[in-house]
């Protein structure tokens, strides 16, 4: 991921990052991929009714963590009061998915593997968050 440099390149930020917020941003946008892939493994399983609600969340949780990860990459401006709403509402959409996954993970990897994402996701945001509340 670029994250990194190209926040640090910006023109407003002249290379004062907040570290917390960079790693937030990647673990956002992975999550997102290993949602949707898990969402579209759970179709393939021969058991997908039963696996409906992980569909819905994996989706849920992807389109939260790729909204989040865009608000918060950018840089003109400031709308911190927006970026730390959608980190909350982010880090619980990854709670949420991560629990739903976690009852399948014995079973199907791609929803352990997603589990897994989802929980460095929701610590993510929690740190990010914070850091953004000790510079105000």
């Amino acid at each position: 991921m670029h994250a990194q440099d190209m926040i640090s390149s910006h023109p407003q930020v002249r290379g004062s990052t907040d570290d917390a917020l960079i790693r937030c941003i990647e673990e956002c946008f992975d999550c997102a991929q290993a949602c949707t892939s898990c969402a579209d493994a759970c179709l393939g399983e021969d058991m997908v009714l039963q696996l409906r609600q992980c569909i819905r969340l994996n989706l849920d949780c992807a389109d939260l963590c790729t909204s989040t990860g865009h608000v918060a990459s950018r840089r003109t401006g400031s709308n911190e009061a927006v970026i730390v709403a959608a980190l909350a509402a982010c880090e619980r959409a990854c709670a949420v998915c991560a629990e739903e996954c976690e009852r399948h993970a014995e079973m199907h990897e791609h929803c352990r593997i997603c589990a897994q994402s989802c929980r460095s996701c929701e610590e993510a945001c929690r740190e990010a968050a914070t850091s953004i509340g000790k510079r105000h």
